[in-house]
């Protein structure tokens, strides 16, 4: 991944209008410092933006002013399904995802438009809060300080909550609650936690993607998901989901914003990935996006999103690919299916000895034959087979080797079996 990476960040490094916009997570939380010396190395400092625990920037998930209750709200729910990828039943988290847009459209009412996760934690847990917003919200009404859109917003979440939330029998309240503080109890139960990602909103100093895209920022998730498993799940989705949002948007604008090309890189890309990652990579490449990812096998990928199809689709739209030595079926087969098949020659030999008399020796408990003769046959059959079979993935690809399928951006280069300089030894 570091040739990658390097290569990306020192294209047209010192041109304004060409070098590239990325966003590369960490989760080991040892990228970074790599990263930092191919910043330097291209005198790109300035482009760095490195988001940590207790670092420089400070950083608002849910403030996206821009954005409506809804789609917030369902990038909320597509978190909650890394949390419960065997989930079956949807009335859950479907109603979750209602709920948190309603809130979210609640606390923009009576915050002046300021979403945080602490707001929602509080509306959702306290039930003397919620009451005290709706008291604020009332003087702000009588007031006439709503336009016609916050008035219909207004009604709507008062429905929702008088009519429906607060009318639901005490366990089925129970687990939505649950399910909607699993995510909003990680950011205000630590304080390092809560002054990075829920800061006040004079604090904020990274915004989202927009200067990614316009100006070419480096974009790095510094933060171990060892040490910080849920909360950097939690950050590295959201991140995601927010470029590829800001990405897409793109093609909408007609690239009006910029056509500068822009880059994904994830190791260990399976802890993060979303069902919608297979949408985007189908359609990110007319928006000059560049993705690179690496998992430990295709079953990582399924175990995350629990879903075949999802898998194989994203699967499908990375075109460039490096196998290496792995013992997962899955992933054997998968790549045995992509590269094909082909005819190859097998050859069977067999020997047999004829003889006229044959006697059996009591003493050495074998058969003697006299006057005999041997004939050996040698046949050839065409079968139609994988060009590499499981054993060459187990135990023929060595280490430093990979399988590689790539193209050159008109054709597909044959596939075969390359030996990599490791980066250590260069």
């Amino acid at each position: 991944m570091y040739p990658f990476t390097k290569q990306l960040i020192e294209y047209s490094a010192l041109d304004n209008l060409n070098k590239i916009g990325m966003l590369i997570l960490d989760v080991k939380g040892n990228y970074y410092i790599k990263v930092s010396e191919f910043v330097k190395d291209s005198k790109r400092e300035n482009d760095l933006i490195i988001i940590s625990l207790g670092g420089k920037y400070k950083y608002n998930p849910l403030h996206k002013p821009n954005l409506k209750a809804s789609i917030l709200a369902n990038r909320l729910k597509t978190i909650l399904l890394l949390f419960s990828p065997n989930n079956s039943e949807s009335y859950w988290l479907d109603k979750v995802e209602q709920i948190l847009a309603e809130c979210i459209k609640l606390c923009r009412l009576y915050n002046n438009g300021y979403v945080t996760f602490e707001e929602i934690h509080k509306l959702i847990s306290e039930n003397n809060y919620y009451l005290e917003k709706i008291e604020i919200l009332r003087n702000k009404f009588i007031n006439n300080e709503f336009s016609k859109e916050d008035i219909y917003n207004l009604l709507s979440s008062l429905t929702f909550f008088q009519k429906e939330f607060l009318s639901l029998d005490l366990r089925t309240l129970s687990i939505l609650k649950s399910e909607i503080t699993r995510i909003t109890n990680v950011f205000v139960s630590d304080y390092e936690i809560y002054s990075t990602f829920n800061p006040k909103k004079e604090e904020l100093n990274f915004f989202g993607f927009e200067d990614l895209i316009n100006t070419g920022k480096i974009v790095v998730l510094n933060m171990n998901i060892s040490e910080y498993k849920i909360l950097s799940k939690i950050i590295a989705t959201y991140l995601k989901l927010d470029f590829q949002s800001e990405v897409m948007a793109r093609l909408a604008h007609n690239f009006k914003n910029s056509s500068r090309t822009v880059a994904f890189i994830s190791d260990e890309y399976h802890e993060y990935a979303t069902v919608s990652d297979s949408e985007f990579y189908a359609q990110s490449r007319e928006a000059k996006c560049i993705n690179i990812v690496a998992t430990q096998s295709y079953t990582s990928l399924l175990n995350t999103l629990n879903n075949k199809y999802s898998v194989e689709v994203i699967i499908q739209n990375l075109v460039n690919k490096f196998w290496f030595r792995t013992d997962d079926i899955f992933t054997i087969e998968n790549a045995q299916k992509q590269i094909g098949k082909e005819d190859k020659e097998k050859i069977f030999k067999s020997i047999s000895e004829n003889a006229k008399e044959t006697n059996y020796s009591y003493i050495t408990n074998s058969l003697n034959s006299t006057d005999s003769n041997i004939s050996e046959s040698i046949s050839t059959q065409i079968s139609y087979e994988y060009v590499y079979d499981t054993k060459f993935f187990t135990q023929e690809l060595g280490n430093f080797c990979s399988l590689s399928f790539l193209s050159d951006g008109n054709k597909i280069i044959k596939p075969q079996k390359i030996k990599l300089k490791p980066y250590f030894k260069k």
